[in-house]
């Protein structure tokens, strides 16, 4: 593995660094408030190739891999992690359908993914079946022209605001072998959704509940293979929990760089901050934790390009100790700023809340150590 990044690289982190800073940092606070992400954010993000990132050139997208994503996301959770976030779930949407969709649902959903003018939600988790996905109740039951889905989804980014919908159903038995994904686009009789939920963070993406009852999709509808849903769902995750850990890593970072800037400038008992050793201590503790989570990051994401049979194991710790390490890091910057920190006007309380559902979603980190854990087991001597 090399750890250089090679020009195009650079180039494509720093695209997203500038895009980030100019597009979506300053209007950040105002999203948040609105609990919303304008939709002309998004074609201008999708005009950039970053709806489809890595979706293959042939079927309209930016043909990237995982490391690339990984500082695209990284990059764009500088500005705000809550809005690239949602970019990256939509991501994996978009990958889902280029991967496994018919020529039919390529031919009618790609062009609009990848420009973000169609925007998709990835809905997995229910109220009663969270980390224990494959217990999920939603089904899907054929008809004369196709499927009816009836069941609720929960905690849905983009519920109620995207155009389109993967769910993963119940179409067989009570197995991970019995989910197939159905798409449901926005407007369907029967698909209605919850009111937005209040959150600690993430505020500017609208989440809600996806309700179906009785909700019709013609036969043409079913992605990839019926009984493959969940199959496709964890494959999925393994690069949503990269891009989740990437969106937590610029978030950290950002808060660093608002601390190592707000030091040089406080002062206090005759010298800036930055002059007590105990806090450079701090800063230099910050900045190795997170040197290190990237590293991770990226050896996972490297990993997961080249196919490796434990790219799986990878992304669940690098998403576990990136996230635990970005939170971790971001607290730290906050406590550096005193009451300050506290203050919405710094920025630094946002991202903190921010980060904390990065511990959650994509797996809990807790589901990481018993994935990490049961590899181990698996392959001791």
């Amino acid at each position: 593995m090399d750890f250089a990044l090679s020009e195009e690289q650079q180039a494509i982190f720093d695209m997203a660094r500038d895009f980030g800073a100019e597009k979506i940092a300053p209007h950040s606070e105002a999203w948040e408030a609105a609990g919303t992400i304008p939709r002309e954010l998004l074609e201008e993000a999708g005009a950039l190739g970053l709806g489809g990132i890595y979706v293959s050139e042939e079927s309209g997208g930016t043909g990237l891999g995982r490391l690339d994503a990984a500082l695209i996301f990284e990059a764009l959770g500088m500005a705000d992690p809550s809005v690239a976030a949602f970019i990256s779930i939509h991501n994996m949407c978009a990958r889902m359908v280029d991967a496994y969709g018919s020529a039919e649902l390529k031919e009618k959903y790609l062009p609009g993914l990848c420009a973000l003018t169609t925007v998709a939600s990835y809905c997995l988790t229910e109220p009663g079946a969270g980390s224990d996905a494959a217990a999920l109740r939603t089904k899907a039951e054929r008809t004369n022209d196709g499927w009816a889905l009836t069941g609720t989804k929960a905690f849905i980014s983009g519920g109620g605001f995207s155009d389109i919908y993967l769910v993963m159903s119940r179409t067989g038995d009570d197995s991970p072998r019995g989910v197939s994904c159905v798409i449901l686009e926005n407007g369907t009789e029967g698909l209605s959704f919850g009111a937005q939920e209040r959150k600690m963070g993430w505020k500017a993406q609208p989440t809600a509940q996806v309700q179906m009852d009785g909700a019709k999709a013609p036969a043409g509808a079913l992605l990839g293979e019926e009984g493959a849903g969940f199959k496709y769902a964890m494959i999925g995750l393994d690069g949503g929990r990269l891009n989740i850990a990437a969106t937590a890593l610029g978030g950290a970072q950002a808060c660093l760089d608002k601390a190592l800037t707000y030091m040089g400038e406080r002062k206090a008992f005759g010298q800036s901050l930055d002059q007590f050793q105990a806090l450079q201590f701090r800063l230099a503790d910050m900045e190795i934790e997170l040197q290190a989570a990237r590293t991770f990051l990226r050896q996972a994401a490297w990993k997961l390009d080249r196919g490796e049979r434990d790219a799986t194991v990878y992304c669940a710790m690098a998403k576990r100790f990136v996230t635990d390490t970005a939170f971790k890091v971001a607290n730290e910057a906050l406590q550096l700023h005193g009451g300050y920190g506290y203050l919405a006007d710094y920025g630094i309380e946002k991202i903190v809340r921010d980060l904390r559902v990065h511990q959650i979603l994509e797996g809990t980190n807790e589901i990481m150590r018993v994935i990490v854990a049961r590899h181990m087991l698996a392959n001791r001597d």
